[in-house]
């Protein structure tokens, strides 16, 4: 059960604390790529000094909300390094409960960048190429898998994608990529830089 800010006065204070402040779950993503300094700069000051504060309680409990705190909550375990919480944020994926915080769990699970964290990224591709109906976060997670196996060898990303395998047969079948070609390269790049963004966070941190 999703829990509603609205009707949880705990969830609500969390929510005015760590998620809208400067509407920060919206920049969270590629958004914040775009952004330029001093915008840029403060951003990241500020989501620094949030990972490095709240607790596990509070993360635990943002994971329970919306999209809007499940993102903001994946992000603030990606820069404070929560590894701890890579099992939950690779239910959350699986599941796929709530739209729009895909690309915060696969952000936190790539920058962990182990082999545990690609196989809960595989679990996503095994289940989910095989319904094309489903216009999810298929190609994100791709991108995810394939930059962890960049930086770590091993491709696990090569069952998938072999020909006639079930990446090919996703892309031809999905109603929303007819005609597209490979969005890998688009979604490995997006990963890259926003670990990239995590990297530089949890160092100052």
């Amino acid at each position: 059960m999703i829990r509603n800010p609205h009707d949880d006065a705990e969830l609500l204070a969390l929510v005015r604390r760590y998620v809208t402040p400067e509407r920060r779950y919206l920049k969270l993503g590629g958004g914040l790529l775009r952004m330029e300094n001093p915008g840029y700069g403060q951003f990241m000051r500020n989501l620094r000094e949030d990972a490095g504060v709240i607790t596990a309680d509070e993360i635990a409990n943002l994971l329970e909300g919306g999209w809007r705190e499940r993102r903001t909550a994946a992000w603030l375990v990606a820069v404070s390094r929560r590894t701890e919480f890579r099992e939950r944020l690779g239910s959350l994926l699986l599941a796929s409960e709530v739209c729009c915080a895909g690309l915060a769990y696969c952000v936190a699970l790539a920058s962990f960048g182990t082999a545990r964290d690609a196989d809960l990224l595989a679990a996503y591709l095994d289940r989910y190429l095989r319904r094309p109906e489903l216009g999810y976060d298929q190609a994100v997670v791709m991108g995810a898998l394939q930059f962890i196996d960049l930086n770590l060898g091993g491709g696990h990303a090569d069952r998938f994608r072999q020909p006639g395998g079930l990446w090919q047969q996703w892309l031809q079948d999905a109603p929303h990529m007819k005609g597209d070609s490979d969005p890998t390269p688009f979604f490995l790049s997006l990963i890259r830089r926003l670990c990239a963004f995590v990297d530089e966070c949890a160092e100052a941190l």
